[in-house]
């Protein structure tokens, strides 16, 4: 049984949040003007700006990220999620959305957004099994996506 932990950013592990989001976006989509600047600026972009990010590892490798990006003091959209193709079929996606649902509780975030496509299947069933609802979509956000989901705290 492979040992996971949920451990924070921090400088040294910076480049994961964008090869690992780079990889999953040009698996599926394309990579976004938006991103690249995101990416490649997570400490301006995300934690300056009052987000978080943390990365799962599997056995001390870095397997996944995700991200609380910050709206207002009281909602966060859960975003920059991604796990490496090696690490697929290890739960991550679960153990990271369940991670961001508990730190927003003790955070006193009062709720989560995300912003997905239909066509990810299995996603969308991951955040229905988390309690995400459908909330009314903002066309822009993100070219890629078509939905909107939302889960209060």
């Amino acid at each position: 049984m492979p040992h996971i932990d949920i451990i924070p950013y921090t400088d040294a592990l910076k480049e994961h949040i964008k090869t690992l989001n780079v990889e999953w976006l040009e698996k599926y989509f394309s990579v976004e003007p938006n991103d690249v600047i995101s990416l490649s600026n997570p400490k301006e972009e995300i934690l300056d700006k009052g987000g978080y990010i943390y990365y799962v590892t599997v056995d001390g490798s870095v397997a996944g990220t995700v991200s609380l990006l910050r709206i207002t003091a009281d909602e966060f959209e859960l975003g920059k999620m991604a796990v490496s193709g090696i690490y697929q079929g290890y739960g991550l996606g679960n153990i990271l959305v369940q991670h961001c649902i508990d730190e927003a509780a003790r955070l006193g975030i009062k709720k989560l957004v995300l912003f997905s496509n239909t066509s990810l299947g299995p996603a969308i069933h991951l955040y229905r099994k988390y309690g995400f609802t459908d909330a009314e979509f903002e066309q822009g956000h993100y070219a890629r996506s078509n939905i909107k989901m939302e889960r209060v705290i």
